[in-house]
């Protein structure tokens, strides 16, 4: 590789990491490590203009490009499969403006979600995307349309974007969307780079839509005898009129690990699973509401109902919700699936993996977004040598993927297919869907230089 090319267009050596062997290891893969790529050269853009310089010169030369925002992915959308370059995002930072007229915020894609979310709220203003990882880059969370807890009321990354200004394969800059709230001219190719991981264009300048900070939050516990028939009062919740922000559920085996990795005990120990829900608005509204989730609970056999009224007590019971995934994997290396299937079908998936875990004697650990259908689990390997793990491994992942399709699920509700999903993905998504993702592929990026997948978004010889 050219690497004076890349030093006269980024104009800083130190921005540029030349050579496999100087290029540290956790740029090669995603936060698990187990999926590994390589790469030729590191950069480190600060601008548009740098990016579309690089992009120009990759383009001409045919060189494989891999953009990466904080590297917290869990299925390897970072990895760099065809060696080349590797983008990284980290160092455009900056929060650009925060408009109050029109209740926007420009920022660049490297901002990390909680600096962000904590600057706005610190101005009566929110940004409600509320994915787990909250590290994450704002470019990342677009990247893979990142949904989160809070999306059974206020929605997703998608729904927050207002527009983009994205670099294209052969380095030609584009603003797509605009601060504006309605938008009906022409095709919507903004909505095509959120959620394509990186495939499609490089993501600069990110519009997203705030909205006022609610006066109010509180969280409530419902311990339930099992999971299925807590999952089961979730549609009661939903038909209601209580409106609530996040609707999780957690069985009480999770929570245990949770509760050794955090050193936090968890309330009602004796519950088999709970219900965790948020309500957030107006103060009188969220006191109304939280009674009316008290007489609801009562009705569809919850045990109990534990109001977090204290901040610190709340912030306890979410930390251990949100530790999950690391909490199994400091017990054992774990498989992550963040399938989703309708809301009216998540009791009997979650009754269906108990079932697959008793047949198979694979440990599978249940939690996710009852509110929205967005079932994680945690695959675990346990003592298995490598031979089994990996055979037992795929024959329990295309046993669950079946079962969600056969439900009128999909492969990915929040993580995205990466390379991790791509077989099951592939397994299960109609010829002509395919056909027509790889025809958007070849109009963008005709050369298949960004973040190429094999078989996926890449050509079918590949």
């Amino acid at each position: 590789m050219n690497f004076e090319a890349l030093y006269t267009l980024i104009g800083d050596r130190e921005r540029v990491v030349p050579g496999s062997d100087r290029i540290e290891e956790k740029y090669l893969t995603d936060t698990l490590g187990r999926l590994k790529g390589h790469a030729d050269a590191l950069v480190f853009p600060l601008s548009t203009q740098e990016i579309s310089g690089v992009m120009r010169w990759a383009w001409e030369h045919g060189v494989p490009v891999t953009p990466r925002g904080a590297g917290t992915n869990l299925v390897g959308s970072t990895v760099p499969l065809r060696g080349g370059i590797i983008l990284d995002m980290s160092r455009m930072n900056r929060v650009l403006e925060i408009d109050r007229d029109t209740l926007t915020a420009t920022v660049e894609p490297g901002v990390v979600l909680q600096d962000f979310q904590k600057q706005v709220e610190s101005m009566g203003l929110f940004y409600p995307p509320d994915p787990g990882e909250k590290t994450a880059t704002i470019g990342g969370n677009i990247a893979t349309n990142a949904g989160g807890m809070r999306a059974v009321k206020y929605g997703v990354t998608r729904d927050y974007v207002r527009g983009l200004e994205c670099v294209l394969a052969d380095g030609r800059v584009i603003r797509i969307g605009s601060k504006n709230v309605k938008d009906a001219s022409g095709l919507q190719l903004k909505q095509l780079v959120i959620g394509s991981e990186g495939t499609l264009a490089v993501i600069t300048k990110c519009i997203l839509r705030l909205v006022a900070k609610p006066a109010c939050s509180l969280s409530a516990l419902l311990p339930y005898r099992n999971l299925e028939d807590g999952i089961r009062s979730v549609k009661d919740i939903l038909m209601s009129d209580l409106n609530p922000t996040a609707v999780e559920f957690i069985e009480r085996s999770v929570v245990e690990l949770g509760e050794k990795f955090t050193g936090i005990p968890f309330p009602a120990k004796d519950a088999g699973a709970y219900l965790l829900v948020t309500l957030d608005g107006g103060a009188e509204s969220v006191r109304d509401r939280t009674e009316g989730l008290r007489q609801l609970a009562a009705k569809t056999g919850s045990s109990g109902f534990i109001p977090l009224s204290d901040a610190q007590e709340a912030a306890r019971v979410w930390q251990v919700r949100g530790c999950l995934v690391k909490a199994v994997e400091a017990v054992s290396e774990q498989e992550p699936v963040d399938l989703v299937v309708p809301i009216s079908q998540s009791a009997e998936f979650v009754s269906y993996v108990h079932q697959l875990e008793k047949e198979s004697g694979m440990r599978m650990i249940a939690f996710g977004h009852a509110g929205d259908g967005n079932v994680h689990l945690c695959i675990m390997r346990e003592s298995r040598d490598d031979a089994a793990w990996k055979k037992e491994l795929e024959q329990v992942m295309h046993t669950l993927y079946r079962k969600a399709y056969e439900l009128g699920g999909l492969t990915s509700g929040e993580h995205g297919i990466g390379i991790a999903k791509q077989p099951y993905f592939l397994e299960n998504t109609d010829g002509a869907v395919l056909a027509a993702m790889r025809s958007v592929k070849d109009a963008l990026d005709p050369k298949h230089i960004l973040n190429d997948r094999i078989s996926y978004l890449g050509e079918e010889k590949v």
